[in-house]
């Protein structure tokens, strides 16, 4: 038996965990050539994961792009390399594009991440916010919905057997075969990532599976029904409250000043926002907007340490979520720039947050 897939600690009242998570963002169009600007910034990303597992950060994601701007379109494969690299940090997905992988391939890439960790491996399933990844692999968005749903149901098959015996409509059956290897987590965790839709968040409610929800645009609190839906579901199915687990995945960063961390971030930020915008037909974003976005009520989590924590705090008395997850190496960051953010945020913001949580349980428990 491995070990429980979340730590220990979030059994006690008042605690949360803290993270980050990046997409491995790269120049679509490096002057050096496109191997060696992968390269780069893939030897960055492991010397990141290092630090925050150092500085005693909880957890990393890590995203799965098919797409110039993005390094990590095998997750896994990065992952493992940190693996052995670092000691106590989860390793999770962030997202496994699910609807367009294999299930038995990746159960086999996180059940060996998992090894190679000594029981850190997690799944972050999801249907991805870019649909490159269908036509590459040769599937048809026209099924959109179905192959999630039919892959979920596989992956959880072989997750909870040996064994498998599994029949769908997309995906050929499988009758009798074992899937190997085995992790050392029982179960391998497998979380749900959604992006605001409803009805992925009752699902993964009734099947009882942890909830990431990523909050990118608008006021965070108008999210928070989301979750109270989630656990209705949940409840409704009678699903053993002790699995559901819930994240927020946001944007933001941390500087020793406020204007130092907004000045440093707004410029990656927009470019990135403006690229995926135009894709999208969404407006131009202004520092106007970014201003607005990073007001106490905004959806971007940026500041000085003691800026940043008071916010996660805040939002944590809203969400009770059990994990929060900050995507700061966003766009063409400089290096050194995301490793100080990385530093304050396990040596200065994380005491903040763990000191006050602690406490605001301690009460919780006191008036119980």
């Amino acid at each position: 038996m491995g070990q429980p897939y979340l730590s220990e600690k979030l059994n006690e009242i008042g605690t949360m965990e803290l993270g980050l998570y990046t997409f491995a963002d790269v120049d679509p169009n490096p002057a050096g050539g496109k191997g060696p600007e992968a390269a780069r910034r893939l030897k960055n990303l492991i010397e990141e994961i290092e630090l925050a597992d150092q500085v005693g950060l909880d957890v990393f994601g890590l995203g799965e792009h098919h797409r110039p701007d993005y390094a990590a379109s095998a997750p896994a494969v990065a992952l493992a390399a940190a693996a052995v690299k670092t000691k106590n940090i989860r390793l999770t997905s962030a997202v496994t594009v699910l609807s367009s992988d294999d299930p038995v391939r990746v159960f086999q890439q996180f059940s060996t991440l998992d090894l190679l960790s000594n029981g850190r491996a997690e799944i972050m399933a999801g249907r991805g916010s870019f649909i490159e990844s269908f036509p590459l692999f040769g599937y048809n968005l026209e099924d959109y919905d179905q192959l999630f749903e039919e892959k979920l149901d596989l992956l959880l098959a072989i997750r909870d057997g040996e064994m498998v015996n599994w029949e769908g409509q997309l995906r050929a059956p499988i009758h009798d075969r074992g899937v190997y290897p085995r992790p050392l987590q029982e179960p391998l965790p497998v979380w749900i990532a959604v992006g605001g839709t409803p009805q992925s968040v009752a699902r993964a409610g009734a099947l009882g599976l942890p909830v990431a929800l990523a909050i990118i645009g608008g006021e965070p609190r108008r999210f928070a029904p989301l979750f109270d839906l989630y656990r209705e579901a949940a409840r409704r199915a009678h699903q053993d409250p002790a699995k559901l687990k819930t994240s927020i995945n946001v944007h933001g960063f941390i500087a020793d000043t406020t204007d130092a961390a907004a000045d440093q971030f707004y410029g990656p930020q927009a470019e990135v926002m403006n690229r995926i915008g135009r894709e999208r037909g969404w407006g131009p974003t202004s520092r106007a907007h970014f201003d607005m976005a990073r007001s106490p009520t905004g959806n971007l989590f940026l500041g000085d340490p003691e800026t940043v924590a008071e916010k996660i705090i805040t939002h944590h008395r809203l969400f009770r979520n059990d994990r929060f997850l900050l995507q700061m190496a966003i766009g063409q960051m400089p290096h050194e720039q995301v490793m100080r953010g990385i530093e304050l945020y396990g040596t200065k913001v994380a005491p903040l947050v763990r000191k006050a949580l602690t406490a605001e349980g301690g009460e919780a428990k006191a008036s119980a």
